[in-house]
């Protein structure tokens, strides 16, 4: 496994799985915990008071440890809003505070938000979870022509297809558009069909295009008219030019020399479904309410219950029970788990390496929902405050050292990718060729073609749809390197590139063994 692939694959456990495949959910027994252990049973109210009454310290010790510049919460108790504040700056050096209404990107906190957009076309009849993707995109086509035509909209919302870990991202990274990017998942290759698990915005933001395509609106429209303008979610939305006209939103921050910097910034309209809802606590806080309330806001049903808590049941096993934890599962768009207290809950975790970390969780037998959307890269803090929140309703206390166990998982998401990274160059390496040996255009039915080109005594490299420029370095003969920075690839990362007759791979893209381009 290149370092780039294991970077991705983990990226997909960590937010999906985030608070079972951390030991978030299952790691803890609840013998002399205290609270009641009967995981049906009400919570006493004081260790909900209790969590409550502690948030604003909890918050404020995650960001004074961290610096996380920006952080707003909301809980939801028994269907009201019972908490929702603004914490830190929606810049850094702005003097502009986080409030409750302050938009950030939810990343893929999207996936659970879009799959109630899907739910409430399930209820009305429109389509089902079982419906075939084809249905609707008679051109949307997989490597293995029986799951072309048998993969539903439910198989892409629990990441069942067979399609490998993070299908579609790094192209994204290059600049093509939603309908290239769905059209090139056919030269991927498929995991057993129904009986594997891996992570994919595309896959799901495949199945979501399927069910808009059915309504005849855009997807951005569709979730406007069925969830965000009947929930009241006015500062919410799909689409990324509403995102970053509003006055009030956070910018998303990374680390550099240990000081918080403004990152590249997401524009994630390609996989609007599955990472580009931006949206404020306070609007966070309908949607739990709504979820909380089984599909009914305010008196009126606006998902059919049934629909819903299909979403919310076992559809995939993320991993199975072993080293002292239960088995995790994935819903529709859902992490779907059990609490320490052996209570059943749903999450997801959200996060963008050029500035976003997000998590909600809902535990129903308490009454109570929580949503912590930062504007920091994922380092593990909302998550932190989530299972913080969650220990004190269910024990009366925090059970564990919650930072030291996200912090630790996710640190592979901030490791720049590439077997050469920290490697010393050679001291004294081959020559390369002429340079006019490795120029000329190389095709790729996956990648599209490149273009190696030569200036000023160096080879460029140009690459995707955008498209990118990358200046390639000398390393040892017919090796070149070339440096990337993008939401995929972490600073100081370094892609191979190998040179081999009218050949050249591109270790960086070389995860599934498709980055080979040929002249």
């Amino acid at each position: 496994m290149t370092s780039v692939q294991g970077r991705r694959r983990f990226l997909g456990a960590a937010l999906c799985g985030a608070v079972t495949a951390c030991g978030g959910s299952n790691e803890l027994n609840n013998s002399g915990s205290g609270g009641n252990t009967n995981p049906n049973g009400p919570v006493p109210a004081s260790q909900i008071d209790a969590a409550l009454v502690q948030l604003d310290t909890l918050v404020n010790n995650l960001m004074t440890s961290t610096g996380v510049p920006g952080m707003s919460v909301a809980v939801v108790r028994n269907l009201r809003t019972v908490y929702a504040k603004g914490f830190g700056t929606r810049l850094v050096g702005s003097g502009l505070a986080v409030d409750a209404d302050t938009v950030f990107q939810l990343a893929s906190l999207s996936k659970p938000v879009g799959s109630m957009v899907v739910a409430h076309q399930v209820g009305i009849g429109t389509v089902s979870w079982d419906t075939p993707l084809r249905a609707h995109l008679p051109w949307f086509t997989l490597a293995d022509p029986t799951v072309s035509a048998q993969v539903t909209v439910g198989d892409m919302y629990a990441h069942r297809s067979g399609l490998p870990d993070h299908a579609g991202d790094l192209l994204e990274d290059m600049g093509y558009d939603q309908t290239t990017i769905l059209e090139h998942l056919r030269y991927l290759p498929l995991a057993p069909f129904r009986r594997s698990y891996a992570y994919t915005n595309f896959g799901l933001t495949a199945g979501a295009i399927s069910v808009a395509t059915a309504t005849g609106i855009d997807w951005a429209t569709l979730s406007d008219r069925t969830l965000y303008q009947p929930l009241g979610m006015t500062s919410t939305s799909s689409r990324y030019a509403d995102f970053i006209a509003r006055a009030n939103r956070a910018t998303g921050h990374v680390q550099r020399n240990g000081q918080w910097v403004v990152g590249l910034g997401s524009m994630p309209d390609a996989q609007a479904p599955a990472g580009g809802v931006s949206s404020s606590a306070n609007d966070m806080a309908k949607w739990l309410t709504l979820m909380l309330g089984q599909g009914v806001f305010n008196g009126t049903r606006i998902v059919d219950a049934a629909a819903l808590n299909a979403a919310i049941s076992q559809q995939s096993q993320i991993q199975p029970a072993g080293n002292g934890q239960n088995a995790s599962y994935y819903g529709f768009g859902f992490n779907v788990g059990t609490t320490a207290a052996g209570r059943a809950s749903y999450s997801h975790s959200g996060a963008f390496g050029a500035g976003a970390a997000t998590n909600f969780v809902v535990v129903p037998s308490t009454g109570c929902a929580i949503v912590a959307l930062t504007n920091g890269y994922p380092l593990g803090v909302p998550e932190t405050l989530t299972a913080q929140f969650f220990d004190i309703v269910q024990f009366g206390s925090i059970q564990r050292d919650w930072f030291a166990a996200y912090s630790e998982a996710f640190a592979d998401l901030n490791k720049p990718a590439g077997s050469l990274v920290g490697v010393k160059p050679p001291a004294a390496p081959l020559p390369a060729r002429a340079l006019s040996t490795y120029t000329g255009t190389y095709n790729n039915d996956y990648y599209g073609p490149i273009q190696i080109s030569a200036a000023n005594g160096a080879l460029l490299l140009t690459i995707g749809g955008t498209p990118l420029r990358l200046p390639l370095s000398h390393w040892d003969g017919d090796t070149f390197t070339f440096m990337l920075v993008n939401e995929n690839a972490a600073p100081g990362t370094i892609s191979k590139v190998s040179f081999l007759s009218n050949q050249v791979t591109l270790e960086y893209y070389n995860a599934e063994g498709l980055g080979t381009f040929t002249r």
